[in-house]
């Protein structure tokens, strides 16, 4: 067999991975199980980029457990385990349980096999709304960690509370990751923004807190580019103020609320070309 040169085969890779979602194929990004060595940098946008040197998280640590371990998705920039272990000991520290953590990213970012476009450069994660007392005082097991569901805290019909789901904890939670300097920006869906609003209007720290669709059994976390990530894009900043205001009254119009028109899926954004180093390294 004729051996590939590296360049050729970084073309190939660079080809597969822009074209495996729209002709059906299998995903590569998926199919690695462990990150690159060496210097740990974020490249791209949240929604289409990748991670080199990459961190695995713990599936326990002090105030939280990891989630959904069959999917690998427990890998993240230094900056973001630290973050998610930094606040399972405030968490452990305040006696508001134990954090039950979902997806971070793929050992090498990338896109995801569920068409789920952010978590590709490192700095997302997904924590349950779910607080385990049980979890808090024993490891669960790994069935436990598969079967278990994060319940929603939102009454989708009605856009209210669920209060048999929803306590203060949750509350404390997120107001303690919105003041961690590294955060970017954290989406909840619109309702508990709403309920947030109500009990903590004008804290400087709400305006993190964004309304996005879903998001009611967990909350998103996004971190801020890291420091020596030259290629890492971030979004726009989050506007000033609040965020109490007609931009979260809108979540709750008609326009809103109208279903999406059927159409053809947009394919995915093409991914920076450094990627393509990450992926074949």
């Amino acid at each position: 067999m004729i051996k590939r040169t590296i360049i050729e085969r970084m073309i190939l890779a660079f080809m597969v991975f822009n074209s495996w979602s729209a002709i059906g194929g299998s995903n590569p990004w998926a199919d690695i199980s462990k990150p690159t060595q060496g210097s740990a940098e974020s490249i791209g946008t949240y929604t289409a980029g990748c991670v080199k040197g990459a961190s695995k998280l713990p599936e326990n640590g002090e105030g939280y457990q990891v989630m959904r371990l069959s999917r690998n998705r427990v890998f993240g920039h230094p900056v973001l385990i630290n973050f998610i272990e930094q606040l399972g000991r405030q968490t452990a520290a305040d006696n508001l349980g134990s954090l039950l953590v979902g997806d971070l990213g793929q050992p090498r970012g990338g896109p995801t096999l569920s068409g789920h476009r952010s978590h590709q450069t490192g700095l997302d994660v997904d924590i349950w709304f779910l607080l385990s007392p049980t979890a808090a005082q024993r490891l669960l097991s790994y069935n436990e960690r598969e079967d278990w569901g994060a319940p929603s805290v939102v009454e989708t019909a009605t856009d209210t509370i669920n209060f048999k789901q929803w306590t203060p904890k949750q509350a404390q939670i997120l107001a303690i990751a919105a003041q961690m300097p590294e955060v970017e920006r954290i989406f909840v869906n619109a309702s508990i923004k709403r309920e947030l609003c109500k009990k903590f209007k004008s804290s400087t720290w709400l305006g993190k807190i964004r309304p996005w669709y879903k998001h009611d059994d967990h909350f998103h976390v996004r971190l801020k580019c890291p420091a020596g990530s030259l290629d890492c894009r971030s979004q726009e900043p989050v506007p000033s103020g609040d965020g109490c205001d007609a931009s979260l009254d809108w979540w709750f119009s008609a326009e809103a609320k109208a279903p999406a028109k059927p159409g053809k899926p947009a394919p995915p954004p093409p991914l920076p070309e450094r990627c393509t180093a990450v992926l074949t390294q």
